[in-house]
């Protein structure tokens, strides 16, 4: 587990170059953000006692094998420890693969489930510490973004993704067609990805890629790419 320091508050934990789960430093001790893949508990573990702090939380981005495959592991290891998800993500942690009305997209898939109950479902706007939950849904039906309000730094799960330029979940790029093949949803991955511009972040942190700094200018050709490729896409009526 490979750690960066982006900023006085913020950790970035690596796995295998290219699976990164967050550590935010708070008042009462650490915010995990996701919890990476199976196995990667013992790395985050030492994380935070490197830093000198307990996990007070854990915070889930989205349900996907490579964000939530530590989190029951975690909780066993602090039996008291908070979990945080949204509401609408907090069913495909059960494995409820059921859509709500006017909801579509492609099958579902990579959920595994886990056996911790969420403690505390998010909604839009809500608050968790220092992070402000903003629904970003599209890569996932419930796919959550947090902003730490303190100095502007966006974890954006995988609603961006930054491997090979900044790109918005749903767009295909022949080089590296991730962000296309495991999104739901790539209509409503890009009006996500023009919300989360819209906040204005002085960094964008994400579940695969370095962090940038100053990001809006990417940002908004990211959207623009990611509308643009909608429209090619969109289906003559």
């Amino acid at each position: 587990m490979h750690l960066v320091q982006e900023t006085k508050n913020l950790i970035r934990l690596t796995r295998f170059g290219m699976v990164n789960c967050f550590l935010v430093r708070e008042d009462d001790g650490l915010t995990l953000v996701d919890s990476g893949l199976a196995g990667s508990a013992p790395g985050i573990l030492t994380a935070a006692r490197s830093l000198g702090a307990p996990i007070c939380r854990i915070v889930l981005t989205h349900a996907h094998i490579d964000h939530l495959g530590s989190l029951d592991a975690l909780a066993r290891e602090y039996r008291q420890i908070e979990f945080a998800a949204g509401q609408r993500e907090s069913r495909l942690l059960r494995k409820d693969f059921s859509l709500d009305a006017g909801e579509s997209g492609k099958k579902l898939l990579g959920f595994p489930g886990v056996k911790l109950p969420p403690t505390i479902l998010l909604r839009d706007g809500d608050r968790i510490g220092s992070l402000q939950s903003i629904f970003s849904p599209g890569h996932t039906p419930g796919h959550m973004s947090f902003l730490d309000v303190r100095d502007g730094s966006l974890i954006a799960g995988d609603a961006f993704t930054t491997q090979t330029g900044v790109l918005a979940a749903g767009t295909f790029k022949l080089l590296f067609p991730f962000p296309a093949l495991f999104s739901w949803n790539r209509e409503v991955a890009a009006e996500s990805a023009r919300k989360l511009r819209d906040s204005k972040p002085a960094r964008l942190a994400v579940g695969h890629g370095k962090t940038i700094d100053s990001p809006l200018a990417a940002m908004d050709q990211a959207v623009e790419l990611a509308f643009r490729q909608c429209r090619r896409n969109a289906t003559p009526t």
